[in-house]
């Protein structure tokens, strides 16, 4: 595992420094606090010409704001960090890539989606590229390939994983820690949980607030904290309303407002014409265990086995930027009671199921929701596995088997 005070290399960056090869804007999305901007200026440096621009700081966003135009003349590339904070720039910037067309123009920043605000007057259709930054994923932080993906989709004959020495207790220490770069840095829980406290805290004072105008902060708040103990479950915006006392509509647009800035993703359900009865809610995954986990303790809740499968998607999540698959992650449950955690569906429509178990063994009954899903697809369920915090791989005999969760970042 590499220093804690060492620079972690980011996957992203390939796929940065590709796009601007032939796209004129490159927006690098994600939430706060995982290393855009520390990524964004590593990509700038390598350019022969470039100028960065924050837009954190009063004087630069006053400048944008008064004379958009003007801030960005430059013959180079050019940085704009945090666009999102001066929405006049986004057409400024789609009127200077219309006039010279040249790739490699800007790299945008944002922590919010930002096609999805409606504070933005217009998209940049045909000229920009987005590349989504996660946190860490446990390949960049080990240095290991990160090819679950790649490979369950390319081997035919089943995967076999290479040996782990990792069980259970040393994936909830991953767990606790998540992906953040400055919550990584951290030696102590004491101190991690210091960052995750502020990092809640500039969420709801300042981050929401950027994209949308809330009534009562207080209610986000307890939203936040009630989301947390439910990872990995599907959401029931009804009942969410019910506890809180608030309405369902507001419960529905803060949730909204929760994905836009990258706290929460919502992984939907997954259906097909071999299967009936399919539970439409979507699932809820926080975007870092770490944070998740740290809400949970504040609540005296203990979810472990949630932030573990919430840990299995959001690493496959994360490979899913950058793997060479097309491929689309889901979850699968129905009426009847199956379930399978996680689909992930490539373009020509092969399913890899997988099931996450928390346990150190693995039982027959883990695998019915697999068994039932191959039933029902049959050539088209290309392989099945229980991802457990176990130590071996085994099969299980027609695409069914199970590996160990470290399969995910081990996998070449």
């Amino acid at each position: 595992m590499k220093s804690a005070t060492d620079y972690v290399p980011r996957r992203a960056e390939a796929l940065v420094s590709e796009a601007l090869s032939d796209t004129r804007v490159v927006i690098i999305n994600g939430a706060r606090q995982v290393g855009k901007s520390t990524l964004a200026e590593r990509v700038l440096h390598k350019a022969p010409r470039w100028q960065a621009r924050f837009l954190d700081d009063p004087q630069t966003r006053l400048a944008a704001e008064n004379d958009p135009v003007g801030f960005l003349e430059f013959d180079g590339l050019m940085l704009i960090d945090e666009v999102q904070r001066v929405p006049s720039l986004w057409l400024a910037i789609k009127n200077s890539v219309d006039r010279d067309p040249r790739p490699g123009r800007f790299i945008l920043t944002g922590s919010a989606r930002l096609l999805a605000l409606h504070s933005l007057p217009d998209a940049l259709p045909g000229r920009s590229e987005t590349v989504e930054l996660w946190p860490l994923s446990q390949g960049e932080i080990d240095g290991e390939p990160d090819g679950f993906v790649d490979v369950v989709f390319s081997t035919d004959a089943g995967l076999t994983a290479r040996g782990t020495q990792l069980r259970r207790s040393d994936y909830l220490s991953r767990i606790a820690r998540g992906g953040y770069p400055a919550a990584f840095q951290r030696d102590t829980p004491r101190r991690r949980d210091r960052f995750f406290s502020s990092y809640i805290n500039d969420i709801v004072v300042r981050d929401i607030k950027q994209v949308a105008d809330i009534a009562r902060a207080a209610d986000m708040r307890r939203l936040i904290a009630l989301l947390a103990s439910r990872c990995a479950n599907m959401l029931n915006m009804s009942k969410l309303a019910s506890e809180l006392t608030i309405s369902e509509p507001t419960v529905r647009r803060y949730i909204q407002i929760l994905e836009t800035i990258y706290l929460i993703q919502l992984i939907p359900a997954w259906s097909s014409g071999a299967t009936r009865r399919v539970t439409r809610a979507p699932k809820l995954m926080f975007v870092d265990t770490g944070l998740a986990g740290y809400l949970q303790t504040r609540r005296a809740t203990d979810q472990s086995g949630g932030l573990t499968e919430n840990f299995v998607m959001g690493e496959l999540a994360r490979q899913l930027t950058w793997s060479e698959t097309a491929a689309t992650l889901y979850h699968y449950h129905d009426r009847d009671g199956h379930e399978v955690d996680a689909v992930l569906e490539d373009n020509s429509g092969r399913v890899v199921g997988i099931e996450v178990k928390s346990a150190q063994s693995v039982r027959a009954e883990d695998l019915a929701g697999l068994r039932y899903l191959k039933e029902k697809l049959g050539s088209r369920m290309h392989a099945g596995y229980v991802l457990y915090c176990g130590t071996e791989s085994l099969s299980f005999g027609n695409g069914l088997g199970c590996l160990p969760i470290s399969s995910l970042w081990t996998s070449r």
